[in-house]
């Protein structure tokens, strides 16, 4: 089994997984907030895990490249399950605390930075150019319909099988994923003749990999901000919901799931249309809409209308990463994928704790106290919203990332010396 048949086998794993992830996530926003009633507490579980994952990208990018991509991502998924596992014996203990979730976020963000790179190093690996694309639309398909299903899972089984019985739903899906990477192929080219170096000379090559071509540097300096913006606004988006509708567990599953429809609908799309023959079109114009439909949550009142909007954000998303990840995935040679694609994503993602940090603060203790905490937080989405369809668009003022698909050529495996 190989190509197409192959990633599917993996894509059907990693969904189940997806969806096991996520449904524990949505049970565990509920649980952390309703403990404290502050959004800083939702802010800094998002934080916990957004640092290590950016911190450990250029050493896990050393490693997928210097091992065998397959088995970088049984350790990433086998360790997710573990870290479930742990929650899962703490609740039936009865010894469950917030803290303990900020340490199980801390560890499966480690564990994500070893993930993504092997993940997408070994798609690129499975799959022809011209399915590059398509792939991206389905993974991004995989994750927004465990953001559809996992929100109206977790509320309706939360009641009768409680926390623990999430936990084990979600090591459900940690077993389907680790089953399909055991039966998929997953080539791993150069990786034998690849002379071993240093950890530091291998785990910087991304980032001066990136440094020698401006212009997908400039396209990661695009996502660094939009991801900056954007952040500020979504991490309290739960916070807000709940505050706005007392604490209503369906009104923040309606949202939530509207948002992985949203994700679901634009998977579809990029898997059937391929995306836009200029890619740069589709990262772009994905930035502004999104921002776009963030913002005009910050302008509207109910469930509804903040589902209908979080659709249209999410609509938007797998055609502005899938767009990016193309680029990418043509101009970076496949025995080197796993160091680069580490270091595009610290570079891009570094925004995100930080906006994490100053996200919960900003709500508790500069908008909410002036405005009230349900307010406050739709001015932040109007305002950092606005800010980000700003942001993506300016991305047309600057040619040398405009024309990035022009200016540099597709990658072979000859152009890629390693360190």
């Amino acid at each position: 089994m190989q190509g197409l048949a192959a990633f599917r086998l993996l894509w059907l794993g990693q969904a189940l997984a997806l969806l096991g992830r996520e449904m524990t996530w949505f049970a565990l926003t509920l649980y952390a907030y309703g403990k404290t009633g502050q959004a800083t507490t939702l802010s800094l579980l998002g934080f916990s895990h957004f640092l290590p994952l950016i911190l450990l990208s250029p050493l896990a990018g050393a490693l997928v490249d210097r091992y065998p991509r397959k088995w970088a991502m049984l350790v990433a998924d086998l360790g997710g399950g573990v870290a479930t596992g742990f929650l899962l014996s703490l609740y039936l203990l009865g010894r469950l605390e917030v803290v303990h979730l900020y340490l199980v976020s801390a560890l499966t963000g480690a564990l994500s930075s070893l993930h993504w790179p092997a993940l997408s190093a070994a798609l690129s690996a499975m799959l022809e150019k011209r399915d590059y694309a398509r792939a991206s639309g389905m993974m991004s398909l995989a994750e927004s319909l465990a953001g559809v299903g996992a929100p109206v899972l977790a509320a309706a089984l939360l009641k009768p099988l409680g926390l623990g019985g999430i936990f084990a739903l979600d090591l459900l899906g940690a077993g389907a994923a680790v089953l399909s990477l055991l039966l998929v192929p997953i080539p791993n080219p150069g990786l034998e003749a690849r002379e071993k170096t240093s950890w530091i000379g291998e785990a910087l090559f991304g980032f001066r990999f990136i440094l020698e071509r401006p212009p997908l540097l400039g396209l990661q300096l695009m996502f660094f901000g939009i991801n900056f913006l954007t952040t500020l606004a979504a991490t309290v988006l739960p916070a807000m919901v709940l505050a706005k509708t007392g604490l209503s567990e369906a009104a923040l599953a309606l949202v939530r799931s509207a948002a992985g429809l949203g994700g679901v609908a634009g998977g579809l799309l990029l898997s059937l249309w391929g995306g836009p023959k200029k890619r740069v079109h589709g990262v772009f114009l994905g930035m502004a809409l999104s921002s776009l439909a963030l913002a005009l949550m910050g302008a509207v009142e109910g469930p509804s209308a903040w589902a209908a909007l979080a659709f249209l954000e999410s609509f938007f998303i797998p055609v502005l990463n899938g767009s990016n990840q193309a680029i990418w995935q043509a101009k970076v040679p496949l025995s080197v994928q796993g160091k680069v694609f580490a270091a595009r994503r610290m570079i891009a993602w570094f925004a995100n704790p930080l906006a994490m940090l100053l996200a919960g603060p900003l709500a508790d203790r500069v908008f909410g106290p002036r405005y009230g905490q349900g307010e406050g937080i739709t001015l932040m989405l109007l305002l950092f919203g606005s800010l980000g369809v700003l942001w993506g668009l300016s991305g047309y003022l600057f040619p040398g990332v405009r024309e990035v698909e022009r200016l540099l050529p597709d990658a072979k495996e000859s152009q890629a010396t390693a360190p």
